[in-house]
């Protein structure tokens, strides 16, 4: 019997007993050697994270307040899955030479066994799956150092912000909330407090930053969820409105999968095209979004970010004279 067979065998067996089950009768069940059980049950334990309890003498079952809840994972990782432990391997490797390097390195070869062993003892040509950045940015390391530390330890940071919209230099006071990796980048979520009122920084654009004395003052969470989350994108806020947006036949085959907000509606019109509503605070995001579509999109309501996506259009075709 495969080790991978074994594996389930004896998943069935402690799950459906009573009682414990002595190391004589998994032998028997399962035709292996009683080293190789006990390996098993390891396996079982500390890597699938199972409910195992006993010992040798007495026998083994799943612990009874638990094992209801416990699954085996399948023979194959679901592509979130797949995703989360490819990504976390590759920022690990790209982490080599760092602080963290020698700190890590269990934790790396973990994950290339977990992967290995999931495969039922083949190697999974993991270099044939690969997790592409897309768009990010260029981080001061010392500046995010100071901007996770802040966050973590909840302390009051202050650094200088160069807006992307504006490009002026300001510097602020913050009691920092969340750190939030969004569309390949890092943001802060925080307590501005001169302006009095939550803010969101692009942790690019923030620089010369230094840990306070002062604990931070701590929103709620539910506050924040409300005005960072409820609305669409990272520039978020109480939302001012619904978008629809139409987009043609063509693109609706590509649109009809995507998620854009959690509060999302959608739906197929008679004709093929697809009808997007979205709610939204600032539309800056939203239109950059839009726009990514070019003439398979178009803006029905409201009236004025039609409005400001047509001046959008407009300044484009500019580029290109007449």
């Amino acid at each position: 019997m495969e080790r991978i067979e074994r594996i389930h065998a004896l998943h069935r067996i402690l799950t459906a007993a009573r009682y414990p089950v002595t190391v004589q009768r998994l032998q028997e069940d399962l035709e292996c050697s009683r080293a190789t059980v006990y390996r098993d049950l390891a396996y079982l334990r500390d890597y699938l994270m199972a409910p195992v309890v006993g010992n040798g003498e007495a026998g083994f079952r799943y612990d009874t307040s638990e094992g209801d809840r416990f699954e085996l994972p399948g023979l194959w990782l679901s592509s979130e899955e797949l995703h989360s432990l490819l990504a976390a391997q590759q920022l690990l490797m790209r982490s080599g030479g760092g602080v963290l390097s020698n700190a890590l390195a269990p934790l790396q070869q973990r994950i290339e066994k977990l992967l290995d062993e999931h495969a039922g003892g083949r190697r999974l040509p993991v270099e044939r799956v690969r997790v592409i950045p897309h768009r990010t940015r260029r981080l001061d390391e010392t500046a995010f150092r100071a901007v996770a530390t802040a966050v973590l330890d909840r302390k009051q940071l202050t650094f200088e912000y160069r807006a992307r919209s504006t490009d002026q230099r300001t510097r602020r006071s913050v009691s920092p909330q969340r750190l939030t990796h969004y569309r390949e980048n890092w943001y802060l979520d925080a307590w501005d407090h001169e302006r009095d009122a939550l803010r969101s920084f692009s942790v690019d654009r923030i620089s010369a930053a230094k840990i306070g004395e002062d604990a931070a003052r701590d929103v709620a969470d539910e506050e924040l969820d409300q005005h960072l989350a409820s609305s669409y994108g990272i520039f978020s806020g109480a939302p001012k409105g619904w978008a629809t947006i139409v987009f043609s036949a063509k693109a609706a085959r590509w649109v009809a999968d995507e998620h854009w907000h959690s509060q999302q509606q959608g739906r197929f019109l008679p004709d093929g095209r697809y009808e997007l509503k979205v709610p939204y605070s600032a539309g800056r995001e939203l239109l950059m979004d839009v726009m990514h579509y070019g003439s398979d999109a178009e803006i029905v309501e409201p009236v004025v970010l039609r409005e400001q996506a047509k001046s959008m259009l407009e300044l484009a075709l500019s580029n290109y004279g007449s």
